[in-house]
């Protein structure tokens, strides 16, 4: 055995050229990869000298240092090919080391939770202020409640003139909030009057088929500054203005109501009894009143009084109902002199009865009025002589 010789290893696969030799019978094999390894005598066995290329082909193990044919591994691969693939491994994790799993894009989604007596629509729009200590600067937000178990398809529609445009639409989820919009004092003119359509249906599974909803509300604004009309709700922990849309599968009364209907309505008591069995207490007495010169005239100026239903009237529309009640009131008394109309228009907060006093003062001062009989009428009504 001398440098030079082509080796192989007796106890693991592979082998190479002695290069040297050591103390303790060590002897320095060169495998292919120029790595000197040392070696037991013992362990190697001497293949051939490097002038029988041959042999050594057969073997396996490559004559020199720049052959091709490389010397093999238990899975076939070099001991440079092992290394070099374990370094592009640590390369390859070191790349990775920034990843972090919480990253990744959630693509689960849960199943839409039902509550019990959800499959009932029910639908509000709410008006929240941003800050209740500043309510005649602040601004509001706008927020669609779904109050049911059904998603609903939206349209928000505004009025300009006899045309509507379309202000929002979406999408909302099943028992759940969306905000619209922010608005401030300079936008309110133009939710004054707004229309609201909903299609509503479920996903992955099969539903019970619901009207399509189409109401129009009217937008008060001067409730907007008014701290008592922002109520305590279930939706929000902060007071907020609440529209109804629809509640229980009932739709809110449509806003359009004009002058003929609101006249049949007032006088259908007259000739129809309601569902209570009574009849309409204004005109019966106005009637009454007439057959005699001495018998007041009582006029009856409450909401429910002159009218069957205020749904979809706001404070202002039946306030000025109530003001066209009372001019027409006087207008038809008016040339006959001597007469007392008793106008009952109730305590409440005084809106109605300032109102009355205001026309009293400036329209009509030539007619006398005073409070009426406490006792006959309470606390709430006017007489007027013409």
């Amino acid at each position: 055995m001398k440098i030079g010789d082509t080796v192989r290893f007796l106890s693991s696969v592979g082998g190479g050229k002695i290069v040297g030799f050591q103390k303790g019978n060590i002897v320095l094999v060169e495998d292919e990869d120029g790595f000197e390894i040392p070696t037991l005598a013992s362990e190697v066995v001497v293949i051939e000298d490097k002038g029988n290329d041959y042999d050594m082909f057969k073997s396996g193990i490559p004559s020199s240092k720049g052959d091709k044919a490389k010397a093999s591994h238990p899975e076939g691969k070099s001991i440079r090919s092992i290394i070099n693939d374990i370094g592009d491994t640590r390369e390859s994790f070191s790349e990775n080391d920034d990843y972090d799993p919480s990253e990744r894009t959630v693509t689960f989604q849960a199943p839409i939770e039902e509550r019990k007596g959800g499959d009932r629509l029910s639908a509000f729009l709410a008006f929240l202020p941003v800050d209740t200590s500043m309510i005649t600067n602040t601004r509001f937000e706008i927020y669609l409640i779904n109050d049911s178990n059904y998603y609903y398809r939206y349209n928000i529609l505004q009025v300009e003139g006899q045309a509507w445009t379309l202000g929002y639409e979406g999408e909302i989820e099943p028992n759940t909030k969306l905000y619209i919009d922010e608005i401030g004092r300079e936008d309110l003119d133009t939710l004054s009057r707004i229309g609201i359509q909903m299609l509503s249906y479920k996903r992955n599974k099969s539903f019970i088929i619901k009207p399509l909803i189409d109401v129009q509300l009217r937008i008060d604004g001067t409730k907007f500054y008014k701290l008592h009309t922002f109520q305590p709700n279930d939706f929000f922990e902060q007071n907020a203005l609440i529209y109804t849309i629809v509640k229980n599968d009932e739709v809110a009364r449509p806003l359009v109501i004009d002058a003929n209907t609101l006249k049949r309505q007032m006088y259908a008591g007259s000739h129809d009894k309601s569902a209570k069995g009574n009849v309409d207490k204004a005109a019966e007495q106005k009637r009454n009143s007439r057959k005699g010169k001495d018998e007041p005239v009582i006029c009856d100026l409450h909401a429910d009084e002159l009218l069957e239903t205020t749904q979809g009237m706001s404070s202002a529309d039946i306030l000025q109902y109530q003001l066209d009640t009372f001019h027409k009131t006087l207008k038809e008394y008016g040339g006959k002199k001597g007469t007392k109309i008793i106008f009952i228009h109730g305590k409440g907060e005084g809106i109605l009865r300032r109102a009355i006093i205001h026309e009293l003062n400036y329209r009509y001062k030539q007619f006398k009025y005073q409070d009426a009989s406490f006792q006959e009428y309470g606390y709430g009504a006017t007489q007027v002589t013409i």
